[in-house]
C-alpha cells in the first residue's frame, strides 16, 4: 500500500524575518518542488538577501508572495554558451546596421513592463504583478538590477532584465518586438559577462530554449556555493562596448 510523502509545512514569514536555510524547500515529492517560504515583505534589501542566498520571488496575481530555491537549478555557464550560426549571422547584420545597438539601463521600467505583457505558452497572465515592477525598479535604483536592451531604428525591439550582486548574474525575463532581438540582448550580455569575468547567469528553471543555448541544470548546492563564491566580489560598471562583442568567438558556433 503506498503512502502519501509528508510535507512540511510552508513556513510564513514576517517582514523582517530571515530565510529558512534553501535545503529546507520543497523537494520533488511536494505539490510545488522548490518553494521555500511565503510571505515576508517585497523591497530591495529583502530582495538582495534573497538571491545573495539562492532564493527568489515568484508568484501569481492574487497569490502571497512566495519565495523560491529549486533542486536542481538552470544556469547558464557563460564559457558554456552556444552561438548558433543563425544568430552569428543575426549579430553579423545587427552590429552594421545604422540605428542598431546595445543600451545597459537606459530604460529598466519599459524592459520590464515589456516582459510582463508578453504572452508566454502555457501560462496565463504574468509572474511579473505589479509588486514586483515596483520592487525590482527600486532594486534598479539601488544599482542592483539591470536592463540589456537591444535598440532597433531609435525603438526598443527587446531585452531582458537581472539582478547583480557581486559578480553573481541572475537572470529573470526577456521580451522580444522584433525577431530575434532578445536573443541579441542575450548575446550581449554574455559578451559583457565574458569581459568581465563573470562566470555564470542564473536561469532558475529548466527550458528547452536556455538548453539549446548552453545553459544546464546544476544541484542546488553546486549553484549556491557558486553564488557564494561571486557575491563577495566587486560588480562590474553596467556599460556596454561594442569592442564586447569580440568575446563571442568563433569557437562558440554551435551549428
Amino acid at each position: 500500500m503506498s503512502r502519501t510523502p509528508t510535507v512540511a509545512p510552508l513556513p510564513w514569514l514576517q517582514p523582517g524575518e530571515a530565510f529558512p536555510p534553501p535545503r529546507l524547500a520543497w523537494d520533488a515529492h511536494a505539490p510545488l518542488p522548490g518553494l521555500l517560504a511565503a510571505g515576508g515583505q517585497l523591497d530591495s534589501a529583502t530582495l538582495a538577501l534573497a538571491y545573495g542566498q539562492g532564493i527568489f520571488p515568484w508568484f501569481s496575481p492574487g497569490d502571497p508572495i512566495l519565495w523560491w530555491s529549486p533542486d536542481p537549478r538552470m544556469v547558464l555557464r557563460t564559457a558554456d554558451f552556444r552561438l548558433h550560426r543563425s544568430l552569428r549571422k543575426t549579430l553579423a547584420r545587427f552590429r552594421v546596421q545604422p540605428g542598431c545597438e546595445i543600451r545597459f539601463d537606459s530604460a529598466f521600467d519599459a524592459v520590464i513592463r515589456a516582459c510582463a505583457g508578453m504572452a508566454r505558452a502555457g501560462q496565463n497572465g504574468t509572474w511579473i504583478v505589479p509588486d514586483i515592477v515596483e520592487a525590482y525598479g527600486d532594486l534598479h535604483r539601488a544599482g542592483l538590477a539591470h536592463s540589456v536592451e537591444c535598440w532597433m531604428d531609435g525603438q526598443l525591439a527587446g531585452g531582458l532584465y537581472l539582478v547583480n550582486i557581486g559578480q553573481a548574474v541572475f537572470g529573470e525575463s526577456m521580451f522580444a518586438r522584433r525577431t530575434d532581438a532578445s536573443k541579441i540582448a542575450l548575446a550581449a550580455l554574455v559578451a559583457f559577462a565574458r569581459a568581465h569575468a563573470l562566470d555564470f547567469i542564473d536561469c532558475q528553471q529548466n527550458t528547452r530554449h536556455l538548453a539549446s543555448l548552453g545553459a544546464r541544470e546544476m544541484p542546488r548546492d553546486d549553484f549556491l556555493a557558486l553564488v557564494h563564491g561571486a557575491t563577495g566580489k566587486a560588480p562590474p560598471t553596467w556599460r556596454f562596448d561594442a569592442v564586447y562583442w569580440q568575446q563571442l568567438h568563433a569557437s562558440d558556433d554551435a551549428g
